[in-house]
């Protein structure tokens, strides 16, 4: 009789209804799924908790920007209070840093498709001077040629000033030179288009 019931059920999905106790298999993979959605949280916050901690190392908001003249890469000069009535994406980044790399596509696009709402790119080189910008033409020719415009070569002086420790950093600064957001680490179109969204809507 065992055997035959057993034949019966064979192949059957197990069914766990009212008042029924679910299988210890089910019961574990429960736990499992407990544990694992308990640890994603904990990286969230913690991951939050770094980007809270690394922002609060960067230059707060309301700095600022200092008035330092920076080559750029036509030979002018350029300083920030020279960009005052205009939001100013301000990315200090470097030719052999990957991630500044990766991004830079974005910020080239998007401070064209913005750049009519009153937005202006300054892509601040950190290459080592004075050599910088022999590696930035080459990058600049063999692998960007619309990042340009936008190149001015930051020097130490900028960098201190803007708390830059690692690259890419990025700044917005409002119409009076103002910090009003900062970045450590790349980012991706969507977040940069928000962040440009908030700056330009201050």
């Amino acid at each position: 009789m065992t055997e035959q019931r057993n034949a019966d059920t064979e192949g059957r999905p197990e069914q766990v209804g009212e008042g029924s106790t679910p299988a210890p298999e089910r019961q574990g993979w429960s736990k499992v799924l407990l544990v694992v959605t308990a640890l994603l949280g904990l990286a969230g916050l913690g991951y939050l908790g770094v980007q809270e901690a690394l922002r609060g190392r960067l230059a707060s908001d309301g700095t600022t920007a200092p008035s330092v003249s920076m080559q750029t890469y036509d030979g002018k000069k350029l300083s920030l209070s020279d960009l005052r009535g205009k939001v100013v994406m301000l990315d200090f980044w470097a030719t052999w840093c990957p991630p500044c790399q990766a991004e830079m596509p974005y910020l080239i696009k998007l401070a064209k498709e913005y750049e009519s709402k009153g937005l202006v790119f300054v892509a601040a080189s950190r290459d080592e001077m004075p050599d910088a910008p022999l590696f930035v033409e080459e990058f600049v020719v063999s692998r960007m040629p619309d990042l340009a415009p936008y190149v001015v070569y930051a020097p130490d002086e900028m960098a201190a000033a803007f708390q830059v420790t690692a690259l890419p950093t990025l700044y917005f600064l409002d119409r009076e030179g103002r910090v009003v957001d900062a970045q450590r680490g790349a980012l991706s179109e969507a977040a940069l288009r928000a962040r440009i969204e908030r700056a330009l809507g201050q």
